[in-house]
């Protein structure tokens, strides 16, 4: 695996490293490095030369710096001098410049393959509310390869993930599942979201670049369902809000044999048997009917994570709430 030392001034090496943890899940050989107002470069070059050595292997390693021309690329940039043909600098650092690396470390094996591909989503990444004021590019910038796939061929939907998340479109399921199963199509299940004009409108622009995004009633995902005239090489990951919206739509001919649990938001009347789920009876026995239909459960936030087993989620629940 390649490795990655991100380094910045201040503390922000170690904040962007918590934010990616948070976002794609805990990773390996990875090492931040800060430079504070009281050091020098001998000192900086001392930390650089210390988070490699903590590496599993210094073959591959891809420094992620601040500032071109800053103290963290220079001196990361004379360490990579003698180890140019292996090792890869990147300034410019972003939130999602850095999922884009821990993505990439899943297929790629080399620091100068995911060097050169993760300054397009760093840039993809920076956008502007209100959309006028977001400069035009001087000259037409070559496309990324899309991954919209090609719509209107015979064929039914291909799922890629279904998942229940309260949050419904966020930096976990925009990045790191999106990474992981290469959908051309995001859904939105869910009559409250489809009257909301605001939520839709959020919803599609918070859509990864060459994924389009989408918001629909259950009712418009079941009959979109039955359509295999329209939607043949389309990959489609679904979002439910509630788990009984899910089973609607399964009941109602969505042919899904897996939900990935991510997210259920604690409230009034629900107990939380761990960190990132929260239950009512509606929700404990909404859960129950889906297994007895067959349908098995994928419990996890990102796809490093370590599956959850649902039956001993849905037993402290149950327990809980009849305390």
């Amino acid at each position: 695996m390649v490795g990655i030392v991100i380094a910045t001034h201040g503390e922000f090496a170690k904040g962007i490293m918590m934010s990616g943890s948070m976002i794609f899940g805990e990773q390996e050989d990875v090492q931040a490095v800060t430079f504070m107002p009281n050091e020098g470069p001998e000192d900086l070059k001392k930390h650089l030369e210390e988070a490699v050595s903590k590496l599993s292997s210094d073959d591959q390693v891809l420094f992620l710096v601040d500032l071109w021309g800053g103290s963290p690329f220079n001196q990361a940039n004379g360490l990579f001098e003698q180890h140019a043909d292996n090792w890869a600098v990147v300034s410019g650092l972003n939130l999602p410049m850095l999922i884009e690396a821990y993505a990439s470390r899943m297929s790629m094996e080399s620091a100068h393959e995911i060097a050169k591909s993760i300054t397009t989503p760093a840039i993809d990444g920076i956008k502007v509310k209100p959309e006028d004021l977001m400069p035009k590019a001087s000259a037409p910038a070559e496309e990324s390869k899309s991954n919209t796939g090609s719509a209107g061929k015979p064929g039914s939907f291909d799922y890629v993930l279904a998942r229940i998340d309260s949050r419904l479109l966020h930096g976990q399921v925009a990045t790191a599942w999106t990474k992981t199963t290469q959908p051309t199509r995001i859904i939105v299940v869910s009559d409250d979201v489809a009257k909301d004009e605001l939520r839709t409108k959020l919803i599609q622009q918070a859509a990864p670049s060459g994924v389009k995004a989408h918001v629909v009633p259950v009712d418009q995902m079941i009959k979109l369902a039955k359509d295999d005239q329209h939607f043949g090489g389309q990959r489609a990951l679904l979002l439910f809000e509630t788990p009984q919206d899910a089973l609607r739509a399964i009941e109602g001919g969505v042919p899904l044999k897996t939900l990935n649990v991510g997210s259920m938001a604690h409230s009034t009347g629900k107990v939380q048997p761990n960190k990132v789920l929260a239950f009512d009876q509606n929700d404990i026995d909404t859960f129950r009917k889906l297994e007895a239909d067959g349908v098995e459960f994928d419990v996890r936030k990102v796809p490093s994570d370590t599956k959850d087993n649902m039956d001993n989620i849905l037993k402290k629940a149950q327990s809980e709430l009849n305390k």
